[in-house]
C-alpha cells in the first residue's frame, strides 16, 4: 500500500478511517500502526503525554524515526520532562516538543494567576488544544494512547476513527488494551515509563490539575479532581 496522496479529499479520508476502524478492530496494536505507516507515511505522527512511551515504542517498530509530538504546557512535573528527554535519548523516534503561544508568566499577566483553578477549560485550550492544532497541521493522521478501560468517556474509542474537529484520521492502537496489557508490554520490551506511575498516579497530566488516585477509582479520577471536567479537550 502506498502512502496517502495529496489529492485525497476529506470525505475520502473520513471514509478510509471509518472502514479501517471496522477492518482493524481485532488487529494487534502493531498491525494497526503498520497500516497507518503504510497508508500515511511521513504524514503520520504519534502524540505522547510521556505518561509512558508504549505507543511511541510500538510506532518506532513500524517506522523507525517516527515523529513523536509532545505538548510542553509549562505546568508539567519534572518527572514528565525527564521521561521525554529519556525517550528522545534512547528510542528510535523524533521527538517534537510543542509549546503554547504564551509562557505561563505571560498567560498569568493577561488572564490572572492560576487560570487552571478558575477556568481549567480555557487553560487547557490555551496550553494544549491550540498548540496541538498548530503542531498537527502537517500531518494527515495521528496516533494516541487512548484506552477504553481508562474511563467511561473513552469506552467507545475506535482503533481507527475520524477526528472531526481537526479533520484528520485518529488512530488509537491500544484502545482494546487493559492496564495489564500495558504492564506486560512495558516489562517485555523495557519501555520507559513516567516515575510518577510508581508513586500513586494512574494518569499524569499538568501538576496543578493532577493528584494520586484512591483505591477503586478509575485511572482518570486523579485529573481535575472535584470538578465535572474529565478531558482536556484534545480528545473531544
Amino acid at each position: 500500500m502506498t502512502a496517502v496522496q495529496e489529492e485525497r479529499t476529506t470525505d475520502d479520508l473520513k471514509a478510509l478511517a471509518e472502514q479501517a476502524g471496522r477492518d482493524l478492530e481485532d488487529a494487534s496494536a502493531l498491525e494497526i500502526l503498520q497500516w497507518a505507516v503504510d497508508t500515511f507515511g511521513k504524514r503520520f505522527c504519534v502524540t505522547s503525554s510521556m505518561e509512558d512511551a508504549v505507543v511511541a515504542h510500538l510506532a518506532s517498530r513500524a517506522m523507525p524515526g517516527v515523529d513523536v509530538v509532545f505538548l510542553d504546557t509549562g505546568y508539567h512535573f519534572e518527572e514528565t520532562i525527564g521521561t521525554r528527554d529519556a525517550v528522545e535519548a534512547v528510542m528510535d523516534v523524533n521527538v517534537i516538543t510543542l509549546t503554547p503561544r504564551q509562557t505561563v508568566a505571560e498567560q498569568d499577566a493577561e488572564y490572572g494567576p492560576k487560570l487552571h483553578d478558575r477556568d481549567p477549560d480555557l487553560c487547557c485550550k490555551l496550553r494544549k488544544v491550540e498548540p496541538l492544532e498548530r503542531g498537527l497541521k502537517g500531518y494527515v493522521a495521528w496516533a494516541t494512547g487512548l484506552r477504553r478501560d481508562e474511563s467511561p468517556t473513552r469506552a467507545n474509542t475506535p482503533v481507527v476513527g475520524w477526528d472531526e474537529k481537526r479533520q484528520k484520521v485518529k488512530i488509537s492502537p491500544i484502545a482494546r488494551w487493559t492496564q495489564d496489557d500495558v504492564d506486560a508490554y512495558v516489562a517485555e520490551h523495557g519501555v520507559l515509563t513516567n516515575p510518577l506511575l510508581m508513586d500513586g498516579y494512574a494518569s499524569v497530566g499538568c501538576a496543578p490539575c493532577t493528584r494520586r488516585v484512591l483505591e477503586g477509582e478509575d485511572a482518570r479520577a486523579g485529573r481535575w479532581a472535584g470538578r465535572g471536567k474529565t478531558e482536556c479537550g484534545l480528545h473531544g
